[in-house]
């Protein structure tokens, strides 16, 4: 198979969607690998080192989709890159469709098969190709809150943890999942005042089993909610329906009753966002305020620490990438139920059912629509 890597273009987004390291597994198994001059120079990969795993480089990114029979990315194409596919090419990436109607109309438009990262399954209900990019934001959305506590970026003036003699701030994380539970790992271990709200007792049992009274935990009610959110010097909003638009937990009224200089890190914003208040930041212009509470909502929060997060983003999407490229898009989705569960749209039908009841399509179940492809 001819597969292409194109420079990401997301603002500050410097992760790439295959090292040198998975190219040579591509091309030791005979596929061909086209990649954009400078995709890896954010992960400190040179075009030179990608000659050296066996790929070809390309000058720009229209050539690499021109060339490619697979596009294997990091984030979600943008305007310009989604104009570029075509029917009958593969493409394997985020997506995050639910709240971006734009993104996916011109994905159905261009009759390309587009397997999302997010929704791909495990054998325990997990989401294996998400996970590592949510281990990453959970880490660094308490880096974040910790940045934005300090009075000149915003914030009330706290240190997490506190000193002898001053209390530490209360930190509430919304979401007891792989998101939040690291988030919890690293408030823990600055010393914060740590509640995890959740919804899913076994995820309660399993937070307490791991940190016992360094963590309260605490079954998410609306009262439970909005009295602890108000009370919070730093919200993580960490929740998530897979496939679909994130709820919106945290009301504007609970932002406003807030302590002046509080910070939220919505995590979950690539999924439309776990606060009514928010909208997609930038590592550029990664803040604003509403009413006096700092909001911290990037949308590629990983992007940050691309060297990190494209390891262990392409440990889990390896085996995956080999398997579309060896056996081809309609038999490794036939064979292959969690990978099918990636399948979003597909020749211009919405696959995904969540999708296609947030945006209003008629909805395709997948194996059908890999029945379809050539």
């Amino acid at each position: 198979m001819k597969v292409g890597l194109p420079k990401e273009i997301k603002n500050h987004e410097q992760r790439v969607g295959l090292t040198p390291a998975s190219v040579s597994e591509l091309t030791r198994r005979g596929h061909s690998v086209l990649v954009e001059t400078n995709a890896g120079i954010g992960i400190g990969a040179s075009d030179a080192d990608y000659v050296t795993a066996g790929a070809d480089i390309a000058p720009d990114a229209a050539s690499v989709f021109e060339a490619s029979e697979m596009i294997v990315k990091v984030k979600e194409p943008q305007a310009v890159e989604r104009a570029m596919l075509r029917q009958g090419q593969t493409l394997f990436t985020y997506l995050h469709l639910a709240p971006d109607a734009d993104q996916t109309t011109d994905l159905v438009n261009s009759g390309s098969t587009c397997i999302a990262y997010e929704t791909v399954t495990d054998d325990h209900g997990g989401l294996p190709l998400l996970a590592p990019m949510s281990k990453v934001a959970g880490r660094m959305s308490i880096q974040a809150a910790a940045n934005y506590l300090q009075q000149p970026n915003g914030g009330s003036g706290l240190l997490i943890g506190g000193v002898p003699g001053t209390p530490p701030a209360k930190v509430v994380i919304i979401g007891g999942g792989v998101v939040g539970q690291h988030a919890a790992e690293m408030a823990i271990g600055l010393g914060g005042n740590v509640t995890i709200l959740d919804r899913n007792n076994a995820v309660l049992d399993q937070c307490d089993a791991r940190w016992g009274a360094a963590v309260d935990c605490i079954y998410s009610t609306s009262d439970a909610l909005e009295s602890l959110v108000t009370d919070a010097d730093v919200v993580i909003g960490a929740v998530l329906v897979k496939g679909d638009t994130a709820p919106k937990l945290v009301t504007a009224d609970m932002i406003k009753n807030m302590r002046a200089g509080s910070v939220v890190v919505d995590v979950a914003i690539d999924q439309g966002g776990a606060f009514e208040t928010s909208h997609a930041t930038t590592h550029q212009d990664p803040v604003y305020i509403v009413d006096d509470v700092v909001h911290y909502a990037v949308a590629n929060m990983p992007g940050a620490v691309p060297r990190t997060s494209t390891y262990a983003l392409n440990n889990a999407t390896l085996p995956f990438t080999l398997a579309l490229a060896d056996m081809g898009p309609k038999a490794a989705m036939t064979a292959m139920p969690h990978l099918l569960n990636g399948l979003n749209v597909s020749a211009g039908k919405v696959t995904e059912p969540h999708v296609a009841d947030a945006l209003g399509y008629d909805f395709m179940p997948p194996m059908d629509a890999v029945a379809n492809l050539a």
